[in-house]
């Protein structure tokens, strides 16, 4: 269980009526996808030049992403597993064959979400496809044989990441419209909570906060 100790300012019957309205809006216009609910935050108080870019990573209660596709990088015995459970996966001769291949790499990056690579390859990655998946932000999250995969591939996919880039404004996928209020709430909060204890002046660097569906208007929680 993860706690924060900087007191959340934002209000629950602010966020549950701003959820209620995302909710709202996705029922009335129905998409043919599930559309993604995404945290919006503005900061203030923070010069991207010189003050030190935050970046951390949290997992949220409920998965926010369900569709997010991942490949498993493994060996024999990893690829076998990825196989049955019909998870996408390459073993070592699939990512020789890259041959460092600065746009096969890229293009691998882009057609997944995230990476899996056991533990017995995770250190010859670099050497095999060169730093691609590392500039795409996506290096591969360690299996071991002791972790169930599939657990694994729900951790990851439960998982956000707040990174500080060179401007004010970032957005974090925190939940998607077939979510039920109470899980959209316990996530968003969640993250929330987590961002603040990031930055320098936790809440005093908050400008704004909000959130929004993929097609839906923004609705404003803090």
């Amino acid at each position: 269980m993860v706690v924060f100790l900087c007191y959340s300012k934002l209000h629950r019957d602010t966020l549950a009526e701003a959820i209620a309205a995302v909710l709202q809006h996705s029922q009335e216009k129905k998409r043919k996808f599930t559309e993604t609910v995404e945290l919006q935050i503005s900061l203030k108080n923070y010069d991207p030049q010189k003050d030190k870019r935050f970046s951390g990573t949290v997992k949220l209660r409920h998965i926010p992403r369900p569709n997010m596709k991942v490949c498993v990088l493994g060996n024999q015995q990893h690829c076998d597993e990825a196989k049955a459970n019909e998870v996408s996966f390459m073993d070592v001769d699939a990512l020789k064959k890259l041959n460092k291949n600065k746009k096969l790499v890229k293009k691998l990056a882009k057609k997944y979400d995230a990476f899996l690579a056991s533990d017995s390859l995770i250190k010859q990655i670099p050497r095999i496809v060169g730093p691609g998946l590392n500039k795409a932000g996506k290096f591969p999250v360690m299996l071991t044989h002791s972790e169930s995969m599939m657990g694994k591939i729900d951790e990851v996919k439960a998982t956000i990441k707040f990174q500080m880039k060179k401007v004010l404004c970032l957005a974090v996928a925190c939940g998607h419209v077939n979510m039920g209020p109470e899980e959209l709430q316990s996530n968003v909060q969640l993250a929330v909570n987590f961002l603040v204890s990031l930055l320098k002046k936790n809440w005093q660097n908050v400008r704004a906060l909000y959130i929004k569906s993929t097609m839906g208007p923004a609705q404003r929680i803090y």
